[in-house]
């Protein structure tokens, strides 16, 4: 196995059970603090950065460098901020890159079964491979970083609708054989879908100038 250079840290691969559980450090009002001055920081440079390296070492920093030092700053934010709503853009980023082939699932799954425009809006292929539904979420990422970011966490919420939309649907379907895998694909839609109104809200306040 290759040597991981010294200057990296392990990426922490955290089950999707548990991203809702990482627990910080600190006071919580320094804590808070924290977490909406490094939000707003990192978001005004990312757009002050017309080159776009700043961005792209955004997108790459949890895939490089685990979830953890992110966790610290943003996890315990309220949802709909502007670091809950970037903690949860990380999650779904770890989420394809931990596990394509689940996540893929339940997107081809959703955007089958649910009769919205939301598949349309996310802007996945149909059907998306593993490698497609990252480079969505990376794009959605740039989109945020650079580009118009309600429209960006828009895409992010119907993602997670269809999402969970399939994760419905296969909970039904294990329903009567495998009850604890139905429960788990349950509780990842509630999750997923409890996302998608985070974000939404989050991309409505953002648009009246009040998500801070």
């Amino acid at each position: 196995m290759d040597r991981v250079p010294e200057h990296f840290h392990r990426p922490v691969r955290r089950p999707p059970a548990t991203f809702d559980n990482i627990v910080g450090a600190t006071d919580p009002a320094e804590q808070s603090r924290i977490a909406h001055a490094t939000a707003s920081a990192l978001l005004e440079r990312a757009r002050k950065d017309a080159s776009g390296e700043t961005t792209e070492r955004l997108i790459a920093f949890a895939a490089e460098h685990g979830i953890d030092e992110i966790a610290e700053l943003w996890s315990h934010s309220p949802a709909r901020s502007l670091p809950g709503a970037l903690w949860r853009l990380y999650l779904l980023q770890l989420a394809i890159r931990d596990d394509g082939v689940t996540t893929a699932l339940l997107y081809e799954r959703g955007r089958v079964e649910l009769q919205t425009a939301d598949a349309v809006i996310a802007g996945a292929p149909a059907p998306a491979s593993p490698e497609e539904l990252v480079a969505l979420v990376d794009t959605i990422l740039r989109g945020v970083f650079q580009g118009d970011f309600a429209i960006a966490l828009d895409r992010a919420a119907a993602y997670c609708r269809v999402q969970a939309s399939g994760a419905t649907h296969l909970a039904d379907d294990y329903e009567t054989t495998e009850p604890q895998r139905a429960s788990d694909f349950t509780r990842r839609a509630l999750r997923l879908s409890g996302y998608a109104s985070d974000l939404s809200d989050s991309a409505a306040a953002w648009r009246i100038g009040v998500l801070t």
